[in-house]
């Protein structure tokens, strides 16, 4: 797919007419890409929606450990994203490193069979989120280089839409599993393995790579050479320092979904077996709405729909935090979830390609990444001491506060990011 620099930009700043002209067409590589993460998917998320009961019921960790572990879930791989996506650039070799990536992870479903313990649970999920680190900002270069320019976030919404498959269906795989065998976490890890190893061979058989000279061919560079790194001045220059200095305060107020489940169980005390079903409920909102959120965020603006969608987020917190009980309280809050989810992750990546010049493609999207990674990190770790200290409650309108003033302050944050150019 041969592209222009200029091209790139008008899927975020041309018009409206620039922007409809051209029809959506499916990109085979994009939709292998979300099959490979689907069955991946199916392996993370199916250990996710155990881990919480799997730690504090099975366990018997505290909820400050949970708050550690699920930190680590969350941010570990951001040790290393922006430093995978330099080396993509520079090696030129994305679907390579992306695959390193999910081989670490497959190896990391392997070793949680082995783990009993903190320190050895500590071990396994810093592995697994090192393998995500790895993959994610070379996958989402082969995605942006592989898309149509004017329907770029509505392209990462194909791509998050059969992710999300994945997303759902592991939680229901692991449901069905503890209905039919109670206390059946071992089997959940053995499935996991399983579907780890299927998208590790989806990746490597079917996914076509895309050397660095073709993708800086393809953006219109004239001379192929090792990547640069991006250095702050960079950043600031084209707007996505911006960018990055907004989601990390926004990651910072993201609170990991194991705690509003949480929260929800200890009101609602329904069965512990039905626990991964509420990962399923935001799955399938997720899956549901990619795609028109994607397609909205191309036509009304990638900024706006990033905001509004932590606007979803604040309503969560809120609605899980008030004395209401029962399905109706639940499924609110799953939705919204879901929501936040559809408008925020392939938005934010769509935005931050769009703000890097060519050359540096995998590493402006890891740095927005790992931005992402570590602030929720930072999220997770600290609520699981705030819950400990004040209680479920009074943690959440806490935070929705929090959040709150940051969604107002977003538009000054972000106002030159929207205007902004790439700078090669």
């Amino acid at each position: 797919m041969y592209i222009s620099v200029s091209d790139r930009n008008g899927g975020q700043g041309g018009t409206e007419q620039a922007r409809t002209a051209v029809p959506f067409r499916f990109a085979p590589t994009i939709v292998w890409l979300g099959i490979v993460s689907l069955f991946t998917d199916v392996s993370s998320e199916s250990v996710a929606a155990v881990l919480p009961l799997y730690l504090t019921g099975y366990l018997g960790l505290s909820v400050i450990a949970f708050g550690v572990l699920d930190g680590i879930n969350q941010g570990a791989g951001s040790l290393v994203r922006m430093a995978a996506g330099w080396y993509s650039d520079r090696a030129g070799r994305p679907k390579y490193v992306a695959l390193a990536g999910y081989g670490l992870s497959a190896m990391a479903r392997l070793a949680l069979l082995f783990a009993g313990g903190f320190w050895s649970l500590t071990g396994t999920i810093t592995a697994d989120r090192i393998g995500k680190g790895i993959r994610t900002a070379p996958r989402d270069a082969l995605i942006t280089v592989n898309a149509q320019p004017e329907h770029l976030a509505r392209h990462f919404g194909v791509h998050r839409m059969l992710d999300t498959v994945g997303a759902a269906l592991g939680p229901l795989l692991a449901a069905g599993i503890l209905l039919l065998i109670p206390s059946g976490y071992s089997t959940v890890f053995v499935v996991s393995l399983a579907f780890a190893v299927i998208g590790v061979a989806a990746l490597a058989l079917f996914v076509p790579d895309l050397p660095t000279l073709k993708v800086r061919t393809a953006f219109g560079s004239k001379k192929a050479g090792p990547a640069p790194i991006i250095r702050w001045r960079t950043l600031h220059r084209s707007g996505l320092g911006r960018l990055l200095i907004t989601a990390g305060l926004f990651g910072l107020l993201t609170v990991g979904d194991g705690f509003i489940y949480l929260a929800l169980q200890d009101r609602n005390a329904f069965e512990l077996q039905w626990f991964p079903m509420l990962y399923v409920g935001t799955n399938a909102v997720f899956l549901a709405l990619a795609i028109p959120l994607g397609r909205l965020a191309d036509r009304w603006g990638r900024t706006k729909v990033f905001v509004a969608g932590h606007l979803a987020l604040l309503a969560c917190y809120l609605l899980a935090a008030l004395p209401f009980t029962g399905a109706g309280a639940v499924a609110g809050c799953l939705v919204l979830l879901g929501i936040f989810y559809a408008a925020t992750d392939g938005v934010l990546t769509a935005l931050a390609s769009q703000l890097v010049s060519p050359e540096r493609l995998a590493t402006g999207i890891g740095a927005a990444q790992t931005v992402v990674a570590v602030s929720r990190l930072v999220a997770s770790a600290g609520f699981g001491v705030l819950w400990f200290a004040v209680g479920p409650t009074a943690a959440l309108i806490l935070v929705g506060c929090l959040l709150a003033l940051a969604m107002l302050a977003s538009p000054l944050l972000l106002g030159r990011a929207k205007a902004a150019k790439v700078h090669a």
